[in-house]
């Protein structure tokens, strides 16, 4: 179930010691590219507090919106696993696409042919340099494991996955489950 050499569409699961990091802390991150030239990926559990609609008032629709990651966050950037309905999307892995024609994607919104449980919008991204995600997951910040889910994680209930992926990993990693978010509070 872990590896030690992410690739694209495998998971990043924060280690429980990343505590401070308000962009990282208790994240999950899909990598949707990996090369010698760096990573990139969105942040699967953070919810905004905005919907497609606020960010895009034509579109008449509740879809959440994520804080994918800290690079670029004026722009919006979306996965899903419709790329039988979205012209130019990118296969991550198993199912999951990236991105294509968002004037389609507005389309089949307006005529709800699409739900949120085939496409998940962000804010932003997760970008590392060469050799940077390497040197990460080298102190620890990092558990990389595959991609289980495959193409249902677009559905994963956001407000659990970090814990349940905590659980899953077992060890000493129960225990931070049913840790606070912030130890200080406890």
């Amino acid at each position: 179930m872990t590896t030690t050499k992410p690739k694209k569409g495998d998971l990043l699961i924060a280690e429980p010691s990343i505590i401070g990091d308000m962009s990282f802390n208790r994240s999950i991150v899909l990598l949707t590219d990996y090369n010698k030239e760096g990573a990139i990926g969105f942040i699967l559990n953070k919810p905004l507090n905005y919907t497609i609609s606020d960010l895009i008032p034509e579109l008449d629709a509740s879809f959440k919106v994520y804080n994918g990651g800290p690079v670029e966050q004026d722009n919006l950037y979306f996965i899903h696993k419709r790329p039988d309905l979205i012209p130019n999307s990118v296969e991550i892995s198993l199912g999951i696409f990236w991105g294509g024609d968002f004037n389609v994607v507005a389309k089949l919104i307006a005529e709800q042919k699409i739900t949120a449980n085939d496409i998940k919008f962000f804010l932003g991204y997760s970008g590392w340099e060469s050799n940077q995600l390497e040197t990460e997951l080298k102190s620890n910040a990092w558990v990389v494991t595959k991609n289980t889910y495959k193409k249902d994680i677009i559905e994963k209930n956001y407000e659990t996955f970090w814990k349940e992926k905590m659980v899953e990993l077992g060890g000493d990693y129960s225990i931070w489950s049913n840790a606070p978010e912030n130890p200080s509070y406890n």
